[in-house]
């Protein structure tokens, strides 16, 4: 486990076409600093898009990198292999009381933010899964219905993360 003050960047790319400049701005300015630094370059590909990830964009970004002289320290590292792990922090999160189930449709969501624009409000998710019963949740889960984790973040308040 590395020490907290040591330097560890990443690079991320999803593997969906050929790695853009921006993408290769990322991983420059991010190698440089790990350099700099005495640090750890991660290269970390995001492959959870089953239906555009691809091999040949992998190899691409591969070559992308190694025609612009940038060396990783670690990976690379398919975000594909890791779910086990994954799973493992969400029941860690739902069991301790810090996540939820949502339910919401990408529909729903995005009618909600419509709504707000168009009164010239803000908008921010109102946490309608938040404090639904267990019994609820249990019905939409035996039912089959797409899901996602929420983070269960005071409502009030600031929330600040130190994670040095």
């Amino acid at each position: 486990m590395p020490k907290s003050s040591e330097v560890r960047v990443r690079f991320a790319p999803s593997p969906t076409g050929e790695l853009h400049v921006g993408g290769a701005r990322t991983a420059l300015f991010n190698w440089l600093y790990a350099r700099q630094n005495k640090g750890t370059f991660i290269l970390r590909i995001e492959d959870t898009d089953e239906d555009r990830s691809s091999e040949e964009s992998t190899q691409g970004i591969f070559t992308a990198l190694k025609w612009l002289g940038l060396d990783t320290d670690e990976g690379p590292i398919y975000q594909s292999t890791r779910f086990d792990l994954y799973r493992d922090y969400v029941s860690l999160l739902m069991n301790s009381g810090n996540a939820y189930y949502c339910f919401c449709s990408a529909e729903e969501i995005e009618g909600k933010k419509q709504e707000a624009m168009e009164k010239g409000e803000g908008w921010r998710y109102d946490g309608t899964w938040r404090d639904r019963s267990p019994e609820d949740v249990q019905a939409m889960i035996d039912a089959g219905a797409p899901k996602v984790v929420r983070f269960k973040v005071p409502q009030k308040g600031t929330t600040v993360v130190d994670d040095q």
